[in-house]
């Protein structure tokens, strides 16, 4: 993890200060390059849709666009890291009902579904759960709960009503913004819930943590 490699300018992208992102899209490729690795993982869904959009995003630069296609290359999901390599870790049981939300960037996006998934489904006793109406936004989308609370409110809600019809312990999911929104509006219903990337709970299982 590079220090001060900064942020990766998709929330600014998102409010429209393109150049501001575009700026910052610039230095974190300069970081990266002098490290000359062969992949960069990624966690957060919003920040690698973006990443992985560096290439269109300066295609007009010629300075930086052939680097930024060789830079967007590189990027990958965590759950795709996983999906590729044999389970090694042993993961301990963990009896839990897991109601898993697709981010947007993360299924619509970045098109994965199946991978973080399979990474959950590695961990004996856990019960993955689908949501109904799986594809549903929760509001948050970027920075939208922010310019548009009425609409992203009334997104959450719709959403939370699905987790709670579902026996779930937990909400997994691949993005922070949506973790936020979920875990108030599932407070603002009086049906709180630990709501946690996916990432924590494979952690958890590897490192047998016995409370969430």
């Amino acid at each position: 993890m590079p220090p001060g490699q900064g942020c990766c300018g998709a929330l600014l992208m998102d409010l429209g200060q393109e150049e501001e992102a575009l700026q910052m899209a610039r230095q974190l490729i300069n970081t990266f390059e002098s490290l000359q690795v062969d992949t960069i993982v990624l966690n957060a869904a919003g920040c690698g849709a973006t990443l992985k959009d560096y290439a269109y995003l300066l295609r007009d630069d010629p300075r930086y666009c052939d680097r930024a296609r060789a830079f967007s290359i590189k990027c990958k999901d965590v759950s795709e890291v996983l999906a590729a390599l044999p389970a090694r870790a042993p993961r301990r049981p963990m009896t839990l009902q897991v109601a898993f939300h697709d981010s947007c960037h993360l299924q619509h996006a970045q098109g994965l579904r199946e991978q973080p998934r399979a990474a959950l489904r590695t961990i004996p006793g856990l019960e993955l759960l689908e949501l109904p109406e799986a594809a549903l936004c929760c509001g948050s989308a970027g920075v939208y709960n922010l310019v548009q609370p009425e609409t992203a409110h009334e997104l959450g809600q719709r959403k939370v009503e699905k987790i709670i019809s579902t026996p779930a312990q937990v909400v997994a999911t691949g993005n922070p913004g949506c973790q936020l929104q979920i875990s108030a509006l599932l407070n603002e219903k009086g049906h709180p819930l630990p709501v946690m990337h996916y990432i924590e709970l494979l952690d958890a299982s590897i490192c047998g943590t016995k409370s969430l």
